[in-house]
This record gives structure tokens, C-alpha cells and sequence, in this order.
């Protein structure tokens, strides 16, 4: 994998100064160039569909409901704060993929739910994503898989928790 230029220019002053694992830096490169090329193309395959990825993953949250989501539960379920939540909201319900609406049995509380577009949009973006990803990790077999993972987990715990 090529790095980003960025990522060699560092690696050419961390050899001229002779740090300690040059190769553990061009590892770490090396992942973040992967990790960014990966944020790159999945933002690349939502844009024609106005979808960024937080907003893909209110999607997939809420098509995974019939009765849908409080906001302040979509932020907590999405990982994000209730202010970001109704951006990315303010932005579905644009597109009409989304609707805001009283809440049954609290008609302060207001639910959300996909519309007939929002529901057509998630099944076809949920295909597509689904083949994008299997086709990242297509060429490795289950052991390969299994091995990557493990290696994964054991650089992350070297991470401050």
C-alpha cells in the first residue's frame, strides 16, 4: 500500500534521526493511511446518496425499528451528542428520509422514523455497503480474518484505555 505523502516525509526524518522502530512507525502509518483510504471510499459511495456516515448510521439504526427512536437514544446508540444527533436529523428530514413525530404516549417526546424514501434508500445503501465491505475483506480467508483481528486487538491494547 502506498502511504500518504505525509506519512513518508516522516518516516524519512525518523530514519535521519535514527529513532528507535522505524518499522513500527511505518506500521502505524501504514494503518492510518489504510484506515483513511478505507473513510474515503465509504464517503465517496454515500454521497450520491446525501448520506455522510453519521447519517448512515441513524439510518441503519432506525430501520432496525418499527416504532422508531427517541433522539437522545439515537445520540447514545450512535455514540454522539444529542446536538450532533439533530443536525444529522435537520439533514435526513431535508432529503425526506426521516419524520419527526409525538410520541404516542408523551406528546413532548417526539419519535423518529424513516419514511417510505428513507426505508427504500437504507435497503439500498445497506446492500451496497454490505458488498463494499465484503469486497474490502474478500481475499482473506477465515484464518487470515481471525489472525488480523487478534492482531488488531493486541495493538489496541497498547492504547491508554
Amino acid at each position: 500500500m502506498e502511504l500518504e505523502q505525509k506519512y513518508n516525509a516522516l518516516i524519512q526524518e525518523a530514519q535521519r534521526r535514527q529513532l528507535p522502530d522505524v518499522d513500527g512507525i511505518g506500521l502505524c502509518f501504514q494503518t492510518l493511511s489504510l484506515a483513511a483510504a478505507i473513510d474515503r471510499d465509504c464517503a465517496r459511495l454515500l454521497a450520491p446518496h446525501g448520506l455522510s456516515e453519521g447519517r448512515f448510521v441513524l439510518l441503519f439504526l432506525l430501520d432496525a425499528t418499527t416504532d422508531g427512536l427517541a433522539p437522545n437514544v439515537l445520540a447514545e446508540r450512535a455514540g454522539v451528542s444529542r446536538a450532533t444527533v439533530t443536525g444529522l436529523l435537520d439533514g435526513l428530514e431535508r432529503e425526506a428520509l426521516i419524520e419527526r413525530v409525538a410520541d404516542d404516549n408523551d406528546r413532548r417526546a417526539l419519535r423518529i422514523h424513516l419514511t417510505r424514501k428513507g426505508r427504500q434508500t437504507a435497503k439500498k445503501v445497506f446492500d451496497q455497503h454490505g458488498r463494499w465491505i465484503a469486497g474490502l475483506f474478500g481475499n482473506l480467508d477465515s484464518n487470515e480474518r481471525r489472525q488480523l483481528t487478534a492482531l488488531l486487538d493486541k495493538v489496541a491494547g497498547n492504547l491508554p484505555r
